[in-house]
């Protein structure tokens, strides 16, 4: 049970200044959460495996294939942006 001393010392941890009003209701709220929680313990999942995603995901990947690169020479011919045999970029301090 989340009694409103619980809720005092997470609202100082978290910075925040609640009102009287405010940690009684927050302190009602959630333990209002915790009870709508409850339900789940009801659950028989004997037998199920635990789930991290609702879909089955696996990665696609290709083939990895070794193929010709370009030649130095296009590579420079197809930059915007080079001086002598090097690209060139914005300075970055």
């Amino acid at each position: 049970m989340i009694d409103e001393a619980k809720v005092k010392h997470v609202a100082e941890l978290a910075r925040l200044r609640l009102s009287s009003e405010e940690v009684t209701k927050f302190a009602r709220q959630l333990n209002d959460v915790i009870e709508s929680f409850k339900i789940l313990d009801e659950v028989n999942v004997e037998g199920v495996e635990p789930s991290f995603h609702p879909i089955k995901t696996e990665n696609v990947l290709r083939e990895d294939n070794v193929e010709k690169c370009l030649d130095k020479k296009t590579v420079f011919k197809l930059a915007c942006h080079k001086e002598d045999d090097y690209f060139k970029t914005p300075k970055i301090v």
